[in-house]
């Protein structure tokens, strides 16, 4: 079910348990005050909070809209159901930010992935949206990933656009016919939706890949016998140093991908989705930028189907 919460701090209307429901309205409100005591938040130790919202005992709020089983009460009952929710929505966290829990740490990525999502918690049917908002969450309130706020700022935004990479949309590509038909003063062209174009401080490609190899090495130990009274660990990934890096995150054929862009073709493509006519944003990639340059740039990003038609 979709995690839904109401924005004012209202205690809820409560259904008291009934042998019958005897409305639709009836239903709609036992259905959201179940649906209030599944999402709420965990406490520290991973279980139901004891004070509902109100200040009373989870208990009693708990046995107002459920029954008893023959082995566990109301608030026991409401716990399994709470509990897996959380878990499920810290599970599809960790599996969508491995580059941020390696940057980070477990202790340090255990604590903003629970800030995060008490913050901005599940509002989508499907759980690919999660992480949407996590880049603004780590602009708003940096401290969770101190000291490497700017670094995990950049890991963010790159393992969301690879999730906007891997299901995007995707539009008819452009045809050079279709350019040619139109003057370049006028034609303005689209990138296509699961393109995300990345100016970042940190070398997060290089990273990536060096966090991949280094989990291979780790499942590979794992599966590896040994004989000896230890086991030589893998070494963590040191954390890039700063290094101004422009990404073009994309797919070809189902499979993900993030291409290093020249600064004069990444302020091109970022005019270009900008909404700028084919000219205009041809001039944005600066002086010194030759024609024959241009000619290659555009002949390999439409190889790729990056261009499309602006809708």
């Amino acid at each position: 079910m979709p995690a839904r919460r109401k924005r004012n701090n209202a205690p809820p209307t409560v259904v008291a348990p009934a042998a019958r429901v005897r409305s639709l309205a009836e239903l709609r409100e036992f259905q959201r005050t179940f649906q209030r005591g599944v999402v709420r938040p965990l406490d520290r130790d991973f279980r139901s909070q004891r004070t509902w919202i109100d200040g009373r005992p989870t208990a009693e709020f708990a046995a107002s809209f459920i029954k008893p089983g023959p082995q566990l009460a109301p608030a026991e009952r409401l716990e399994i159901y709470n509990r897996v929710y959380w878990f499920r929505l810290l599970d599809s966290f960790y599996e969508d930010t491995p580059l941020l829990r390696a940057a980070l740490g477990e202790r340090k990525f255990d604590a903003l992935a629970r800030a995060y999502l008490e913050k901005f918690p599940s509002t989508s049917f499907t759980l690919r949206n999660l992480c949407e908002r996590l880049p603004l969450f780590l602009r708003r309130e940096p401290r969770w990933a101190e000291p490497h706020a700017a670094l995990a700022r950049d890991l963010a935004r790159f393992e969301w656009a690879q999730t906007v990479a891997f299901d995007g949309e995707e539009l008819p590509a452009i045809t050079p016919e279709e350019i040619a038909a139109v003057p370049p003063s006028r034609l303005r062209l689209a990138l296509q939706p699961y393109v995300t174009l990345l100016d970042l401080a940190y070398p997060v490609d290089h990273y990536a890949l060096a966090v991949r190899d280094r989990e291979s090495l780790r499942n590979a130990a794992s599966h590896v016998t040994t004989h000896g009274p230890s086991r030589a660990k893998v070494r963590p990934v040191p954390r890039p140093k700063p290094a101004r890096v422009r990404l073009a995150v994309h797919r070809v054929n189902h499979r993900l991908y993030y291409k290093r862009l020249e600064l004069p073709a990444f302020r091109i493509l970022s005019a270009l989705q900008a909404g700028q006519p084919l000219a205009r944003a041809v001039l944005a990639g600066g002086r010194g930028v030759t024609p024959e340059a241009v000619q290659n740039w555009f002949a390999e990003w439409m190889a790729l189907g990056w261009l499309c038609r602006r809708v």
